[in-house]
């Protein structure tokens, strides 16, 4: 082998080199190490998830569903890792291919403690997922009177109506969950808007045969 080419051979191996520093030097867009950080998290572990941040990972990495770290840490229900991606830098209001936001996975869940977690990062209370549903929507129809309250107090507008225009309210009546319904009465919610059927809440809780609720709503 001649000495200009084991020279050019040099060269290129010494280029290749600086070139592997300089992706190193770029962690935040590795795949590996965004990838690892997602495994992290779905393994629930804590420390790896850590490691992973120190090393670079991009805090809004995604996996093929378009669900971030902070996302599967809330469908994990790990509080510690959801707080440790939120102060790193994770948008709360990132969706999933399914345009569902952290804030509804909470909400949908019933995690007050996380819901009252995004919260503190003002995220955006009216979105809606796919089938056109809120964080208040579906914390009305999952009878998670404690999320209800907290999205009520921090803005949520009680007689938003999403599909088929029904409103918490009425969701809350439809399945049956009577302190849901307490306290959306006691906050104000309208009795009198319709669904696209034409039905009213109460009409909704009489037709399902909730007494309790029909009772309340006549009252």
């Amino acid at each position: 082998m001649s000495f200009a080419r084991v020279a050019t051979i040099t060269v290129w191996f010494s280029l290749m080199q600086l070139f592997a520093l300089a992706v190193h030097a770029q962690t935040a867009s590795n795949p590996g190490v965004n990838a690892q950080l997602l495994v992290a998290v779905r393994m629930s572990d804590y420390e790896g998830v850590k490691k992973s941040l120190e090393r670079g990972a991009a805090p809004n990495s995604r996996n093929r569903l378009g669900k971030t770290a902070l996302f599967i840490a809330i469908e994990k229900k790990r509080f510690d890792i959801a707080k440790l991606m939120l102060d790193s830098g994770a948008d709360a209001n990132l969706a999933s291919l399914e345009k569902v936001t952290p804030l509804i996975a909470a909400a949908y869940s019933g995690n007050t403690e996380i819901v009252g977690l995004l919260l503190t990062r003002k995220p955006k209370l009216e979105e809606v997922d796919r089938v056109h549903k809120s964080a208040l929507i579906y914390a009305a129809g999952m009878g998670h009177v404690d999320i209800v309250s907290q999205l009520l107090d921090a803005g949520a507008k009680i007689d938003a109506a999403y599909a088929n225009a029904l409103t918490p309210l009425m969701w809350a009546s439809g399945q049956g969950h009577v302190e849901c319904v307490k306290l959306l009465r006691d906050r104000g919610a309208s009795l009198e808007l319709k669904d696209d059927r034409g039905l009213t809440a109460l009409d909704i809780a009489r037709d399902n045969k909730f007494l309790e609720i029909t009772s309340l709503l006549k009252s």
